[in-house]
């Protein structure tokens, strides 16, 4: 059935508030114990150079949107919202369960959403917090009321696994958020995101799209899976998600010392370092566990969130900050006051 169209507010915009968190991880841990089985790696060698030590792996049949909907089922029982509340659902991710429904289609179905517009993003690792600052939009210029933004990937999926470059680093995962206006309170204060597309090719999936097609010619290339220049990754997630987090503090009237937690893109523990040193922020009020699920993508800062919210680092009124990177190249950060 139809909805009626909706017309445009000439209210004042509203704050946006993140009400409820969640997430999700499937039950396998792959450690790198097993991966020293399966490529040329150590536990020594993985440890001492990403902080990684275990990853999550969905199991068969266990798809994005199935992921994505657990982690939403828990944001909105901690919201206390129902399906049917829920006005938009937004997807950020990279390994859609199909092109063709959106996975956000997926996930309507599974939870019963039947009153949600629907559709998915693609910028990677950043997904989620683009998909925050969609949703602000919507609320605070009274188009929605209540949205449901969730980053999720299954990068088990797009892994090539004789890849030592890349297949120590990634897993599989989903967190969510639910997005509402909260009278006195002020919620997401801004969201800085921005993106070069000169530097798309330093971690990307070459093949698959329309531009290269899967044949029977090219399918032992494993053009379908993630590729990476390590080294220049590295060096443009510090310099970008460094030029987010001040970018983004600065449009919020904040310093680093009004923070009280920080949530980094979980990727590399070096990454996460020289982040640090470069805001000169305490490493002690960064939250990390990439140690336990490496690098998840869009799903890794909603992971992360969820689990700061739920072990308490931050309470109402405190000043925390998001940064991401991702492929393509993107990134953004997001500075809210709980």
């Amino acid at each position: 059935m139809s909805k009626s169209p909706k017309t445009r507010s000439t209210k004042p915009n509203r704050t946006v508030s993140i009400i409820g968190t969640g997430s999700y991880v499937p039950e396998r841990i792959l450690t790198n114990a097993e991966l020293e089985k399966m490529v040329e790696t150590s536990d020594e060698w993985i440890t001492s150079r990403t902080g990684i030590r275990e990853r999550r792996i969905a199991a068969e049949g266990e798809h994005t949107s199935h992921m994505a909907a657990k982690a939403a089922q828990n944001a909105m029982e901690q919201a206390g919202v129902t399906a049917e509340e829920i006005d938009l659902i937004i997807i950020g991710t990279i390994t859609p369960d199909t092109f063709t429904p959106a996975t956000a289609c997926h996930v309507q179905r599974i939870l019963g959403a039947k009153n949600a517009a629907c559709f998915d993003i693609s910028a990677a690792c950043s997904g989620f917090l683009y998909a925050v600052e969609i949703a602000q939009q919507f609320i605070a210029n009274h188009t929605y009321n209540t949205v449901l933004v969730i980053g999720a990937d299954k990068l088990s999926s797009i892994i090539d696994w004789q890849d030592r470059n890349t297949c120590v680093l990634f897993g599989d995962g989903a967190g969510a958020a639910v997005l509402r206006y909260r009278a006195r309170s002020h919620g997401v204060i801004t969201t800085f995101m921005a993106s070069d597309g000169n530097y798309g090719d330093i971690l990307h999936v070459p093949g698959g799209g329309c531009a290269m097609p899967t044949t029977p010619e090219n399918a032992g290339q494993k053009l379908n899976t993630l590729k990476m220049n390590g080294r220049e990754t590295f060096k443009q997630a510090v310099l970008s998600m460094g030029a987010a987090a001040t970018a983004a503090l600065a449009q919020a009237g904040l310093t680093a010392d009004d923070l009280t937690c920080i949530i980094p893109h979980q990727a590399n523990m070096r990454i996460i370092e020289s982040l640090a040193d470069r805001l000169k922020i305490p490493i002690e009020k960064f939250h990390v566990n990439l140690d336990r699920y490496g690098n998840t993508s869009a799903a890794a800062v909603a992971i992360a969130l969820d689990e700061a919210n739920r072990e308490g680092r931050f309470k109402v009124g405190d000043y925390i900050l998001l940064v991401v990177f991702g492929g393509g190249l993107t990134y953004a950060s997001s500075v809210i006051q709980w």
